[in-house]
């Protein structure tokens, strides 16, 4: 079970999501349900470890082992979905990920493994993700600054 719920008020979601960085790019990935790129990831499960979660959904989403290097960010979201509307209280555990031994470093754009929702992913160039349409808002600005120890942010974008 999916640690997402519905309420009248909105929509609570815990997931992970996985900072991915090859040539100074950084890997992001859409669905034909979203205009916006988002990072690699999904929802962590009822008594599942936010480790676990991330090397799940990298297996599930881009069919590799990663290696993950170590959590970078815990992120408290207030926002409103692009989409559907709905107003969301998510948390989210951003790790660092090495893929320097996989294949995706020598593709720039490709589909995922998972069929049900297409998902195309693409070498975004860091230098450039001020004028890309990118959630979590906060990558444009930290993505050049990664932290050395875990850090709680907050965004309230509603």
């Amino acid at each position: 079970m999916d640690l997402t719920f519905k309420t009248e008020m909105g929509v609570f979601n815990y997931r992970v999501a996985a900072v991915i960085i090859n040539d100074n790019k950084l890997l992001a990935m859409k669905n034909k349900n979203t205009p916006y790129y988002y990072l690699p990831g999904g929802r962590v499960t009822l008594h599942e470890s936010a480790e676990n979660a991330i090397q799940r959904e990298l297996k599930e989403e881009l069919g590799i082992n990663a290696n993950t290097v170590k959590p970078l960010w815990f992120n408290q979201a207030f926002f409103m979905e692009d989409v559907s509307k709905e107003k969301f209280h998510e948390l989210c555990i951003y790790f660092l990920v090495d893929v320097s031994d996989t294949e995706l470093i020598t593709k720039q754009q490709f589909f995922g493994q998972e069929k049900r929702n297409k998902e195309f992913f693409e070498w975004l160039d860091i230098d450039s993700l001020q004028n890309q349409y990118i959630y979590p808002m906060f990558i444009k600005e930290r993505i050049n600054r990664l932290p050395t120890q875990f850090e709680l942010l907050t965004e309230y974008e509603y």
